[in-house]
Protein backbone atom coordinates (compact mmCIF):
# COMPACT_ATOMS: atom_id res chain seq x y z
CA UNK A 1 0.00 0.00 0.00
CA UNK A 2 1.15 3.34 -1.23
CA UNK A 3 2.10 5.99 1.79
CA UNK A 4 1.29 8.92 0.61
CA UNK A 5 3.91 11.59 0.92
CA UNK A 6 2.24 15.11 1.53
CA UNK A 7 3.60 18.13 -0.20
CA UNK A 8 2.41 20.37 2.36
CA UNK A 9 6.38 21.60 2.87
CA UNK A 10 6.64 22.65 -0.82
CA UNK A 11 7.34 26.20 -1.31
CA UNK A 12 5.96 27.81 -5.19
CA UNK A 13 8.99 29.04 -6.61
CA UNK A 14 9.74 32.39 -8.65
CA UNK A 15 6.85 34.97 -7.94
CA UNK A 16 4.16 35.21 -5.89
CA UNK A 17 0.65 34.57 -7.21
CA UNK A 18 -2.99 33.82 -6.00
CA UNK A 19 -3.12 30.61 -6.74
CA UNK A 20 0.19 29.23 -5.35
CA UNK A 21 0.97 25.23 -5.86
CA UNK A 22 -2.26 23.00 -4.74
CA UNK A 23 -1.70 20.56 -2.31
CA UNK A 24 -3.77 17.73 -1.49
CA UNK A 25 -4.73 15.85 1.74
CA UNK A 26 -3.42 12.07 2.26
CA UNK A 27 -6.82 10.89 2.47
CA UNK A 28 -7.50 11.64 -1.73
CA UNK A 29 -10.33 9.90 -1.84
CA UNK A 30 -10.86 10.46 -5.84
CA UNK A 31 -7.38 9.29 -6.43
CA UNK A 32 -7.69 5.34 -7.24
CA UNK A 33 -3.74 5.00 -7.98
CA UNK A 34 -3.08 3.41 -3.96
CA UNK A 35 -0.58 0.83 -4.63
CA UNK A 36 2.68 0.70 -6.71
CA UNK A 37 5.05 -1.56 -8.39
CA UNK A 38 8.28 -0.48 -8.58
CA UNK A 39 10.50 -1.83 -11.34
CA UNK A 40 14.19 -2.16 -11.83
CA UNK A 41 16.44 -2.74 -14.92
CA UNK A 42 17.84 0.00 -16.38
CA UNK A 43 21.27 1.38 -14.65
CA UNK A 44 20.85 5.22 -16.36
CA UNK A 45 18.10 7.93 -16.85
CA UNK A 46 14.44 6.31 -18.48
CA UNK A 47 13.58 8.51 -20.62
CA UNK A 48 11.37 6.81 -23.02
CA UNK A 49 7.66 4.40 -22.92
CA UNK A 50 5.67 3.13 -25.58
CA UNK A 51 2.62 0.85 -25.42
CA UNK A 52 3.18 -2.43 -27.16
CA UNK A 53 -0.39 -4.06 -26.72
CA UNK A 54 -3.16 -4.01 -24.02
CA UNK A 55 -0.47 -5.56 -21.90
CA UNK A 56 2.73 -4.93 -22.74
CA UNK A 57 4.71 -1.70 -22.67
CA UNK A 58 8.84 -1.04 -23.58
CA UNK A 59 11.10 1.28 -21.85
CA UNK A 60 14.10 2.73 -23.18
CA UNK A 61 17.00 5.29 -21.86
CA UNK A 62 20.31 6.31 -21.67
CA UNK A 63 21.69 3.21 -20.97
CA UNK A 64 20.95 2.14 -24.33
CA UNK A 65 18.61 -0.95 -23.59
CA UNK A 66 15.45 -1.42 -24.32
CA UNK A 67 13.29 -3.37 -21.59
CA UNK A 68 9.77 -5.26 -22.22
CA UNK A 69 7.75 -4.83 -19.91
CA UNK A 70 4.10 -6.82 -18.79
CA UNK A 71 1.48 -4.11 -17.60
CA UNK A 72 -0.16 -5.92 -15.24
CA UNK A 73 2.33 -7.73 -13.17
CA UNK A 74 5.61 -5.63 -13.56
CA UNK A 75 7.03 -9.06 -14.99
CA UNK A 76 10.41 -8.21 -17.13
CA UNK A 77 9.75 -10.52 -20.29
CA UNK A 78 12.84 -9.00 -22.57
CA UNK A 79 15.57 -7.22 -22.40
CA UNK A 80 17.14 -5.65 -25.98
CA UNK A 81 20.83 -4.80 -26.13
CA UNK A 82 22.47 -3.19 -28.71
CA UNK A 83 22.75 -0.02 -29.12
CA UNK A 84 25.98 1.45 -27.47
CA UNK A 85 24.91 5.24 -26.39
CA UNK A 86 21.84 6.26 -25.26
CA UNK A 87 18.61 6.06 -26.88
CA UNK A 88 17.19 9.10 -28.22
CA UNK A 89 13.81 8.00 -30.33
CA UNK A 90 11.76 4.80 -30.21
CA UNK A 91 8.29 4.19 -32.16
CA UNK A 92 6.27 0.93 -32.40
CA UNK A 93 5.99 -0.30 -36.28
CA UNK A 94 2.07 -1.46 -36.67
CA UNK A 95 2.04 -4.81 -38.89
CA UNK A 96 0.98 -4.49 -42.20
CA UNK A 97 -2.52 -6.72 -42.91
CA UNK A 98 -1.10 -8.63 -45.92
CA UNK A 99 2.86 -8.97 -43.93
CA UNK A 100 2.86 -12.68 -42.80
CA UNK A 101 5.07 -11.53 -39.79
CA UNK A 102 2.66 -10.65 -37.18
CA UNK A 103 5.31 -10.44 -34.35
CA UNK A 104 5.12 -6.49 -32.60
CA UNK A 105 7.94 -4.52 -33.47
CA UNK A 106 9.56 -1.28 -32.85
CA UNK A 107 12.31 1.14 -34.06
CA UNK A 108 14.77 2.78 -32.06
CA UNK A 109 17.35 5.80 -32.57
CA UNK A 110 20.47 6.18 -30.32
CA UNK A 111 23.29 8.56 -30.37
CA UNK A 112 25.71 5.81 -31.68
CA UNK A 113 24.07 7.08 -34.86
CA UNK A 114 22.00 3.92 -35.80
CA UNK A 115 18.94 2.60 -36.00
CA UNK A 116 17.08 -0.69 -34.96
CA UNK A 117 14.00 -2.89 -35.88
CA UNK A 118 13.25 -4.98 -33.46
CA UNK A 119 11.12 -7.89 -32.80
CA UNK A 120 9.44 -7.60 -28.90
CA UNK A 121 7.61 -10.96 -29.11
CA UNK A 122 11.30 -12.61 -29.59
CA UNK A 123 13.60 -9.94 -28.22
CA UNK A 124 15.36 -10.17 -31.48
CA UNK A 125 16.86 -7.68 -33.18
CA UNK A 126 15.42 -7.89 -36.99
CA UNK A 127 17.84 -5.42 -38.65
CA UNK A 128 20.17 -2.33 -38.27
CA UNK A 129 20.94 0.63 -40.00
CA UNK A 130 24.34 2.59 -39.44
CA UNK A 131 24.41 4.62 -42.18
CA UNK A 132 23.28 8.07 -40.28
CA UNK A 133 25.71 10.87 -40.64
CA UNK A 134 23.92 12.41 -37.71
CA UNK A 135 21.96 11.35 -34.55
CA UNK A 136 18.59 10.58 -35.09
CA UNK A 137 16.34 12.59 -32.74
CA UNK A 138 12.58 11.40 -33.92
CA UNK A 139 11.08 8.75 -36.34
CA UNK A 140 7.32 8.82 -37.50
CA UNK A 141 5.53 5.77 -38.98
CA UNK A 142 3.11 6.78 -42.11
CA UNK A 143 1.34 3.28 -42.14
CA UNK A 144 -0.69 4.33 -45.31
CA UNK A 145 2.16 4.70 -47.14
CA UNK A 146 4.17 1.65 -45.83
CA UNK A 147 6.88 4.20 -44.68
CA UNK A 148 8.90 5.57 -41.93
CA UNK A 149 10.78 8.82 -41.49
CA UNK A 150 14.16 9.34 -39.28
CA UNK A 151 14.82 12.82 -38.43
CA UNK A 152 18.17 14.13 -37.58
CA UNK A 153 20.33 16.96 -39.35
CA UNK A 154 18.50 15.65 -42.52
CA UNK A 155 15.25 13.98 -43.19
CA UNK A 156 14.99 10.39 -44.46
CA UNK A 157 12.45 7.66 -45.79
CA UNK A 158 12.76 4.54 -45.17
CA UNK A 159 10.76 1.19 -45.80
CA UNK A 160 9.57 -1.42 -43.53
CA UNK A 161 12.83 -3.50 -45.00
CA UNK A 162 14.76 -0.43 -43.80
CA UNK A 163 15.79 0.36 -47.51
CA UNK A 164 16.63 4.46 -48.03
CA UNK A 165 14.15 5.13 -50.72
CA UNK A 166 14.97 8.88 -50.03
CA UNK A 167 16.06 12.14 -48.13
CA UNK A 168 16.93 15.91 -48.12
CA UNK A 169 19.83 17.49 -48.21
CA UNK A 170 21.04 19.14 -44.70
CA UNK A 171 18.48 20.57 -43.09
CA UNK A 172 20.29 22.46 -39.76
CA UNK A 173 22.80 21.07 -36.91
CA UNK A 174 20.48 22.03 -34.26
CA UNK A 175 18.60 18.84 -36.73
CA UNK A 176 14.65 17.79 -36.51
CA UNK A 177 12.89 17.94 -33.37
CA UNK A 178 9.82 16.66 -33.89
CA UNK A 179 7.76 14.82 -37.03
CA UNK A 180 3.79 14.48 -37.74
CA UNK A 181 1.72 13.82 -40.45
CA UNK A 182 -0.90 15.61 -42.07
CA UNK A 183 -3.17 14.75 -45.42
CA UNK A 184 -2.19 14.78 -48.90
CA UNK A 185 0.96 12.74 -48.06
CA UNK A 186 2.51 15.12 -46.28
CA UNK A 187 4.57 15.53 -43.06
CA UNK A 188 5.04 18.58 -41.03
CA UNK A 189 9.02 19.03 -39.39
CA UNK A 190 10.21 21.14 -36.77
CA UNK A 191 13.95 22.15 -37.58
CA UNK A 192 14.81 25.19 -35.29
CA UNK A 193 12.10 28.06 -35.26
CA UNK A 194 10.88 26.52 -38.27
CA UNK A 195 8.17 24.53 -39.49
CA UNK A 196 9.16 23.00 -42.82
CA UNK A 197 6.05 21.11 -45.17
CA UNK A 198 7.61 17.87 -47.41
CA UNK A 199 5.26 15.88 -49.68
CA UNK A 200 6.10 12.66 -50.68
CA UNK A 201 5.24 12.01 -54.07
CA UNK A 202 5.57 8.34 -56.10
CA UNK A 203 9.40 8.48 -57.72
CA UNK A 204 10.31 9.22 -61.12
CA UNK A 205 10.44 6.21 -63.62
CA UNK A 206 13.50 4.14 -62.91
CA UNK A 207 13.92 5.01 -59.38
CA UNK A 208 12.32 3.24 -56.82
CA UNK A 209 9.27 4.17 -53.95
CA UNK A 210 9.48 7.93 -53.02
CA UNK A 211 10.92 11.15 -53.76
CA UNK A 212 10.30 13.90 -50.63
CA UNK A 213 9.70 17.41 -51.90
CA UNK A 214 9.96 20.06 -49.53
CA UNK A 215 6.43 22.85 -50.22
CA UNK A 216 6.81 25.21 -48.08
CA UNK A 217 8.73 26.89 -44.81
CA UNK A 218 6.46 28.58 -41.82
CA UNK A 219 8.53 31.15 -40.04
CA UNK A 220 5.89 32.43 -37.24
CA UNK A 221 7.75 30.98 -34.17
CA UNK A 222 10.16 33.23 -32.69
CA UNK A 223 12.35 30.47 -31.05
CA UNK A 224 13.52 26.63 -31.33
CA UNK A 225 9.95 24.46 -31.75
CA UNK A 226 9.76 22.18 -29.27
CA UNK A 227 6.45 20.40 -29.90
CA UNK A 228 4.13 19.54 -32.59
CA UNK A 229 1.41 17.67 -32.17
CA UNK A 230 -1.41 17.03 -35.11
CA UNK A 231 -4.95 18.02 -33.24
CA UNK A 232 -7.36 16.57 -36.44
CA UNK A 233 -7.79 16.28 -39.86
CA UNK A 234 -7.64 19.98 -40.24
CA UNK A 235 -5.42 21.60 -37.51
CA UNK A 236 -2.13 20.88 -35.85
CA UNK A 237 -0.78 22.88 -33.11
CA UNK A 238 3.23 24.05 -32.42
CA UNK A 239 5.14 25.25 -29.22
CA UNK A 240 8.06 26.84 -28.56
CA UNK A 241 10.82 27.40 -26.18
CA UNK A 242 9.72 30.91 -25.27
CA UNK A 243 5.90 29.50 -25.09
CA UNK A 244 4.35 30.87 -28.22
CA UNK A 245 1.26 28.28 -28.99
CA UNK A 246 0.42 28.21 -32.87
CA UNK A 247 -2.59 26.24 -34.17
CA UNK A 248 -1.79 25.78 -38.06
CA UNK A 249 -4.48 24.97 -40.75
CA UNK A 250 -3.81 21.08 -42.21
CA UNK A 251 -4.78 21.78 -45.81
CA UNK A 252 -3.37 25.67 -46.57
CA UNK A 253 -0.86 26.03 -43.77
CA UNK A 254 -1.94 29.42 -42.77
CA UNK A 255 -2.36 30.40 -38.65
CA UNK A 256 -5.81 30.01 -37.33
CA UNK A 257 -4.94 31.35 -33.75
CA UNK A 258 -1.70 31.70 -31.94
CA UNK A 259 -0.68 32.01 -28.05
CA UNK A 260 2.29 34.15 -26.73
CA UNK A 261 4.32 35.64 -24.48
CA UNK A 262 3.07 33.15 -21.24
CA UNK A 263 5.05 35.03 -18.84
CA UNK A 264 2.30 38.26 -18.00
CA UNK A 265 0.77 37.36 -14.41
CA UNK A 266 -2.42 38.23 -14.71
CA UNK A 267 -4.69 35.88 -16.67
CA UNK A 268 -6.68 37.70 -19.44
CA UNK A 269 -9.30 34.84 -20.80
CA UNK A 270 -10.88 36.18 -22.51
CA UNK A 271 -10.82 36.06 -26.62
CA UNK A 272 -7.81 38.16 -27.55
CA UNK A 273 -5.44 36.97 -30.32
CA UNK A 274 -2.44 37.13 -27.94
CA UNK A 275 -3.01 36.07 -24.17
CA UNK A 276 -0.33 36.16 -21.73
CA UNK A 277 -1.23 33.69 -18.81
CA UNK A 278 1.98 32.77 -17.02
CA UNK A 279 4.44 34.25 -14.74
CA UNK A 280 8.27 34.46 -16.08
CA UNK A 281 9.77 34.31 -19.20
CA UNK A 282 12.38 32.43 -18.55
CA UNK A 283 9.65 29.52 -17.67
CA UNK A 284 7.64 29.00 -20.16
CA UNK A 285 8.76 26.60 -22.40
CA UNK A 286 6.09 23.79 -23.88
CA UNK A 287 7.59 20.48 -23.71
CA UNK A 288 4.36 19.04 -24.38
CA UNK A 289 1.09 18.79 -25.80
CA UNK A 290 -1.51 16.75 -26.49
CA UNK A 291 -5.52 16.94 -27.38
CA UNK A 292 -9.22 15.26 -27.22
CA UNK A 293 -12.11 16.32 -30.02
CA UNK A 294 -12.59 19.69 -27.82
CA UNK A 295 -9.25 20.97 -26.02
CA UNK A 296 -5.40 21.09 -26.44
CA UNK A 297 -3.50 20.35 -23.59
CA UNK A 298 -0.67 22.30 -22.86
CA UNK A 299 2.63 22.43 -20.60
CA UNK A 300 4.11 25.57 -20.24
CA UNK A 301 6.66 25.88 -17.73
CA UNK A 302 5.74 24.76 -14.52
CA UNK A 303 1.86 25.26 -15.65
CA UNK A 304 -1.08 23.43 -17.47
CA UNK A 305 -3.21 24.84 -19.44
CA UNK A 306 -6.26 23.63 -21.28
CA UNK A 307 -6.54 25.76 -24.72
CA UNK A 308 -10.15 25.28 -26.71
CA UNK A 309 -9.72 24.61 -30.18
CA UNK A 310 -13.52 26.18 -31.15
CA UNK A 311 -13.35 29.63 -28.89
CA UNK A 312 -9.59 29.90 -29.45
CA UNK A 313 -8.68 30.54 -26.19
CA UNK A 314 -7.36 29.45 -22.80
CA UNK A 315 -10.40 27.89 -20.39
CA UNK A 316 -8.49 26.28 -17.79
CA UNK A 317 -5.08 26.72 -16.01
CA UNK A 318 -3.06 25.98 -13.14
CA UNK A 319 -0.02 28.53 -13.67
CA UNK A 320 1.97 26.60 -10.50
CA UNK A 321 0.61 22.75 -11.12
CA UNK A 322 4.18 21.41 -10.62
CA UNK A 323 7.39 22.84 -8.71
CA UNK A 324 9.14 22.40 -11.45
CA UNK A 325 8.81 22.29 -15.18
CA UNK A 326 6.07 19.91 -16.74
CA UNK A 327 7.44 16.97 -19.45
CA UNK A 328 4.33 15.40 -20.03
CA UNK A 329 0.37 15.60 -20.40
CA UNK A 330 -2.09 13.57 -21.12
CA UNK A 331 -5.84 13.32 -21.27
CA UNK A 332 -8.01 10.76 -19.10
CA UNK A 333 -10.89 9.56 -19.17
CA UNK A 334 -13.47 11.34 -16.91
CA UNK A 335 -12.48 15.11 -17.79
CA UNK A 336 -9.28 14.33 -16.05
CA UNK A 337 -6.19 15.55 -16.91
CA UNK A 338 -2.17 13.73 -15.91
CA UNK A 339 0.81 15.60 -15.49
CA UNK A 340 4.86 15.03 -14.55
CA UNK A 341 7.57 17.45 -13.71
CA UNK A 342 10.87 17.56 -13.06
CA UNK A 343 9.72 17.66 -9.26
CA UNK A 344 9.33 14.18 -9.41
CA UNK A 345 5.48 14.33 -8.72
CA UNK A 346 3.09 12.73 -11.07
CA UNK A 347 -0.78 14.54 -10.40
CA UNK A 348 -4.01 14.27 -11.24
CA UNK A 349 -6.14 17.02 -11.94
CA UNK A 350 -9.99 17.27 -12.95
CA UNK A 351 -11.89 19.81 -15.40
CA UNK A 352 -14.67 21.26 -14.00
CA UNK A 353 -17.02 23.94 -15.66
CA UNK A 354 -17.59 26.62 -13.63
CA UNK A 355 -20.52 29.62 -14.08
CA UNK A 356 -18.94 32.54 -13.69
CA UNK A 357 -21.12 35.61 -12.42
CA UNK A 358 -23.16 37.54 -15.06
CA UNK A 359 -23.28 41.26 -15.19
CA UNK A 360 -26.64 43.08 -14.61
CA UNK A 361 -27.10 44.71 -17.90
CA UNK A 362 -27.53 48.31 -17.42
CA UNK A 363 -31.02 49.84 -16.39
CA UNK A 364 -32.92 51.69 -18.71
CA UNK A 365 -36.35 53.36 -18.63
CA UNK A 366 -36.27 57.00 -17.18
CA UNK A 367 -32.68 57.66 -19.06
CA UNK A 368 -34.68 56.81 -22.89
CA UNK A 369 -37.23 59.14 -21.90
CA UNK A 370 -34.01 62.17 -22.46
CA UNK A 371 -32.72 60.66 -25.08
CA UNK A 372 -30.18 58.31 -23.51
CA UNK A 373 -30.91 54.81 -25.49
CA UNK A 374 -28.36 54.73 -27.60
CA UNK A 375 -25.61 55.05 -25.28
CA UNK A 376 -26.67 52.43 -23.08
CA UNK A 377 -27.48 50.30 -25.96
CA UNK A 378 -23.67 51.00 -26.50
CA UNK A 379 -22.89 50.40 -23.19
CA UNK A 380 -24.44 46.81 -23.09
CA UNK A 381 -22.57 45.02 -26.29
CA UNK A 382 -19.39 44.30 -23.59
CA UNK A 383 -21.66 43.22 -20.72
CA UNK A 384 -23.49 40.65 -23.56
CA UNK A 385 -19.79 39.32 -24.83
CA UNK A 386 -19.32 38.66 -21.00
CA UNK A 387 -22.13 36.99 -20.68
CA UNK A 388 -21.58 34.86 -23.79
CA UNK A 389 -17.97 34.20 -22.59
CA UNK A 390 -18.46 33.79 -18.76
CA UNK A 391 -18.36 29.96 -19.16
CA UNK A 392 -15.32 28.85 -18.26
CA UNK A 393 -13.28 25.91 -16.49
CA UNK A 394 -10.93 25.12 -13.46
CA UNK A 395 -8.45 22.41 -13.02
CA UNK A 396 -8.98 20.80 -9.55
CA UNK A 397 -6.27 18.72 -8.30
CA UNK A 398 -7.38 15.24 -6.88
CA UNK A 399 -4.33 13.22 -6.90
CA UNK A 400 -0.93 13.47 -6.16
CA UNK A 401 1.32 10.30 -6.81
CA UNK A 402 4.54 10.97 -5.26
CA UNK A 403 7.21 8.11 -5.54
CA UNK A 404 10.15 9.05 -7.73
CA UNK A 405 12.99 10.89 -6.19
CA UNK A 406 13.86 12.57 -9.41
CA UNK A 407 12.32 13.99 -12.61
CA UNK A 408 9.56 11.98 -14.01
CA UNK A 409 9.87 12.05 -17.65
CA UNK A 410 6.80 10.77 -18.91
CA UNK A 411 3.77 8.11 -18.19
CA UNK A 412 1.60 5.86 -20.01
CA UNK A 413 -2.27 4.86 -19.32
CA UNK A 414 -2.85 1.92 -19.33
CA UNK A 415 -7.23 1.77 -18.47
CA UNK A 416 -7.42 -1.36 -16.45
CA UNK A 417 -3.70 -1.99 -15.58
CA UNK A 418 -3.33 1.70 -14.33
CA UNK A 419 -0.41 3.80 -14.83
CA UNK A 420 3.42 3.64 -15.65
CA UNK A 421 5.58 6.37 -15.08
CA UNK A 422 9.57 6.47 -15.36
CA UNK A 423 12.44 8.30 -14.06
CA UNK A 424 15.54 9.69 -13.96
CA UNK A 425 16.32 7.77 -10.69
CA UNK A 426 16.44 4.86 -13.01
CA UNK A 427 13.52 3.53 -11.82
CA UNK A 428 9.98 2.45 -13.71
CA UNK A 429 6.73 2.60 -11.53
CA UNK A 430 3.57 0.82 -11.81
CA UNK A 431 0.57 2.89 -10.05
CA UNK A 432 -2.27 0.54 -9.58
CA UNK A 433 -5.85 1.29 -8.95
CA UNK A 434 -6.00 -0.40 -5.15
CA UNK A 435 -9.85 -1.21 -5.17
CA UNK A 436 -9.09 -3.30 -8.21
CA UNK A 437 -6.41 -5.13 -7.39
CA UNK A 438 -7.79 -5.71 -3.93
CA UNK A 439 -11.05 -6.82 -5.79
CA UNK A 440 -8.69 -9.58 -7.91
CA UNK A 441 -6.46 -10.64 -5.14
CA UNK A 442 -10.63 -11.78 -3.37
CA UNK A 443 -11.18 -13.65 -6.30
CA UNK A 444 -8.22 -15.15 -6.89
CA UNK A 445 -8.67 -16.49 -3.06
CA UNK A 446 -11.83 -17.86 -3.32
CA UNK A 447 -11.22 -19.89 -6.62
CA UNK A 448 -7.79 -21.37 -5.00
CA UNK A 449 -10.47 -22.21 -1.75
CA UNK A 450 -12.46 -23.52 -4.11
CA UNK A 451 -10.23 -25.80 -6.45
CA UNK A 452 -8.81 -26.90 -2.78
CA UNK A 453 -12.25 -27.67 -1.91
CA UNK A 454 -11.43 -25.54 1.32
CA UNK A 455 -14.42 -22.87 0.73
CA UNK A 456 -17.27 -25.73 0.65
CA UNK A 457 -15.61 -26.84 4.02
CA UNK A 458 -15.67 -23.48 5.67
CA UNK A 459 -19.25 -23.23 4.67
Amino acid sequence: MLRWLIGGGREPQGLAEKSPLQTIGEEQTQNPYTELLVLKAHRDIVRYLVRLDDSRFASAGDDGTVVVWNAQTGEKLLELNGHTQKITAIITLPCLETCEEKNQQILTASADRTVIKWDCDTGRQVQKVSSFQSTVKCLAVLQRLGVWLSGGNDLCVWNRKLDLLCKTSHLSDTGVSALIEIPKNCVVAAVGKELIIFRLVAATEGSPGWDILEVKRLLDHQDNILSLVNVNDVSFVSGSHVGELIVWDTLGWTVQACERNFWDPSPQLDAQREIKLCQKPNDVSIHHLTWDEENVFVAVGRGLYVYNLQMKRVIACQKTAHDSSVLHVARLPNRQVISCSEDGSVRIWELREKQQLSVEPVPTGFFNMWGFGRVNKQASHPVKKQQENATSCSLELIGDLIGHSSSVEMFLYFEDHGLVTCSADHLIILWKNGERESGLRSLKLFQKLEENGDLYLSV
